[in-house]
């Protein structure tokens, strides 16, 4: 069972690859939006991972945030999940990202917990 409350959190080192101008998201080499909100999303699906079957596997469904701060190459990025409702398959979080100095982005995501073989049956099936 998923219990409202859970956390977990992930690190990650801004590196070239990450920045806004490789992810073409911008021109400069500063934490780019898009590896903010993947490093969002990998928190909460590992955070998931201690609840589910190996069977199943979780999706996102929804994501809502703001990016308010830029980071530097070098700089690590902690991101932080906590579980904020629990209906059915769906789990919704709230999740925030912090730089060595502070907050640079916050928001909600949800996940949908699914079987992992029906999910690609019908994926592949389209």
């Amino acid at each position: 069972m998923i219990n409202i409350g859970s956390e977990f959190q992930l690190e990650t080192i801004v590196t070239k690859e990450k920045t806004a101008l490789n992810m073409k998201s911008g021109d400069v080499e500063v934490f780019a939006t898009p590896s903010m909100i993947a490093l969002m999303e990998e928190t909460a699906n590992n955070c998931l991972k201690e609840y589910i079957s190996p069977e199943e596997i979780s999706v996102g469904t929804m994501i809502s945030t703001s990016h308010v701060k830029a980071t530097p190459l070098d700089m690590k990025v902690r991101c932080v999940c906590k579980v904020t409702e629990v209906e059915g398959r769906m789990v919704t979080f709230d999740i925030k990202a912090y730089d060595e100095i502070g907050l640079i982005g916050e928001g909600s995501h949800q996940r949908c917990v699914l079987n992992r073989e029906k999910f690609l049956n019908k994926v592949y099936n389209k």
